[in-house]
């Protein structure tokens, strides 16, 4: 077994968290406009969201630590050039949702974000097998969100 580089995974872990921190922030986080909006079933209340994320993001910073310092440099580059794609869109779904209020495109990117955290997934399993199961919660919470997204779109035209 390898060392822990903390460096490092600290660095993973902070970057991750800072990108929902900062589309937070950017989007102007939970606003009245969420609260005004007519809910899919199953939606949870908004302080839910929060604490998803900040695990959700904590499990991908340590999933990217783990296929950074994988052995295979290809397949490795490969996974973590898709892990920061996903990452960027993801960055950019709150600031659609709730900064621009854009439900129908908040929606799409809600469904490529998915498609993307599939491809994720898939790329990290091929690099290191654990770095794909920390990743099991992030897949199943986008589909759900890719739900509750498509949902506020249909339910608030």
């Amino acid at each position: 077994m390898k060392k822990i580089k903390w460096t490092d995974l600290i660095l993973f872990v902070v970057t991750a968290e800072l990108v929902g921190v900062l589309s937070s922030l950017i989007s102007g986080g939970y606003s009245a406009f969420y609260t005004d909006l007519e809910k899919p079933p199953l939606s949870p209340p908004g302080v839910v969201f929060p604490v998803v994320w900040a695990i959700l993001y904590a499990l991908m910073g340590i999933s990217a630590y783990l296929v950074y310092h994988s052995e295979d440099s290809m397949k490795r580059k490969e996974a973590l050039v898709i892990y920061t794609i996903q990452l960027l869109v993801n960055f950019s779904w709150s600031i659609i949702f709730f900064r621009f209020e854009a439900l129908g495109l908040a929606a799409a990117v809600a469904a490529i974000l998915f498609i993307l955290v599939a491809s994720m997934v898939t790329a990290f399993r091929r690099v290191r097998p654990l770095a794909a199961a920390l990743n099991i919660p992030y897949l199943l919470w986008s589909l759900f969100a890719a739900y509750l997204a498509a949902g506020n779109w249909v339910l608030n035209r």
